[in-house]
């Protein structure tokens, strides 16, 4: 059994990675740490996690944590990567796995404009299915992986909805525009008054606009590594979230200019072939479209497709559990790939309903 300790397990992303631990048939659950309420019973604060029993938080220490097989880094943007070099410092042979942004990007200037502090050496990257430029999936550089960073839950929905597209030179990648519902929690579990039940019920709100949302650096990336020219001049990504009154999700509409030749069906066939042998992504038939009630408690994709023939405009819409495959998931995934276990292990295809 391979031994997980997660860092900042309180947060919504850390107890998702931790539940999904518990039940996995090849990793163990080992300590969980959580500053704020170091101490305190894990079912306090986590109560769907029943099989936890009377395990406490811990306080971060180094050599505790250096001692498990895999640490996972469930940790803001900024917190996780000076802590990662500490651990890799402390024991060179440690995997480590962030779910945080910090080792997301390779471009210290994108980093600078969207985040700002410390860049850091990115890790390799945690979508098993992204497609590249070289006809291979990312699973070839996941395998045998020693540092590991999840996506972020926005990019993973936009990316995987268009990248086979990219790649296939099917779509222009001057004008690509995502408009995502998503669920408050991928915001985090700290108290926010724009997240508080009495201001989303009922109501949806845009956020992160013109420009401004710090996914869009990353989807950017991902598209230029699917891009045969491998380079990101020329791609213009406007992404726009708005938060819904939802737990869980994200339904990302992702629209782009058609390239000269294709049909609607020319565009579907290349996502099926893509994305065929894809145990955790689902290509509609044609003329279907996702909901994310479909996808709950899940880490499967589901993508749907049309072409609007007046304005050769290619919509591509996806559906995700934030928290599943756009965060824990993910991480269970590629950590799969990178020990040599069947990638599937310890994960769920199917949705829960209604």
């Amino acid at each position: 059994m391979t031994r997980i300790a997660v860092v900042g397990a309180s947060g919504y992303a850390g107890g998702e990675i931790a539940r999904l631990i518990s039940s996995h048939p090849h990793f163990e659950l080992g300590t969980l740490t959580a500053d704020r309420n170091e101490g305190r019973p894990v079912r306090q604060v986590h109560p769907h996690l029943r099989t936890l029993g009377d395990q406490t938080f811990s306080g971060i220490d180094i050599d505790v944590l250096s001692a498990h097989d895999v640490v996972v880094l469930a940790l803001p943007h900024g917190h996780s990567g000076a802590l990662g070099e500490t651990l890799a410092h402390a024991r060179p042979e440690l995997t480590l796995v962030d779910l945080g942004a910090d080792r997301r990007l390779n471009d210290p200037e994108a980093w600078e404009r969207y985040y700002g502090g410390t860049h850091y050496d990115p890790w390799v990257y945690g979508m098993p299915e992204l497609v590249l430029a070289d006809g291979q999936t990312q699973r070839s550089r996941l395998a045998g992986a020693t540092r590991i960073v999840a996506p972020g839950c926005n990019a993973t929905a936009v990316t995987l909805a268009l990248a086979p597209l990219i790649r296939a030179g099917q779509i222009e990648p001057a004008d690509i525009v995502s408009t995502l519902s998503v669920a408050p929690s991928g915001a985090g579990r700290a108290l926010k008054e724009e997240l508080l039940a009495s201001e989303r019920l009922s109501s949806a709100a845009a956020y992160a606009v013109a420009g401004s949302h710090r996914h869009i650096p990353e989807v950017i990336q991902n598209l230029s590594n699917a891009r045969v020219s491998g380079v990101s001049e020329g791609m213009s990504v406007s992404l726009t979230p708005v938060l819904v009154p939802m737990s869980r999700g994200i339904l990302a509409v992702n629209t782009a200019r058609v390239a000269p030749g294709n049909t609607g069906k020319t565009l579907h066939d290349t996502l099926v072939q893509s994305y065929g042998s894809e145990a955790f992504i689902d290509v509609l038939p044609d003329g279907e479209l996702p909901g994310t009630g479909s996808v709950l408690g899940s880490n499967t994709v589901a993508l749907g497709i049309g072409l609007d023939p007046a304005t050769q405009r290619v919509t591509v819409v996806s559906a995700i559990d934030n928290l599943y495959k756009g965060t824990a998931g993910a991480a269970v995934q590629s950590l799969n790939i990178a020990l040599g276990l069947e990638e599937t292990a310890g994960l769920e295809s199917n949705g829960v309903a209604p």
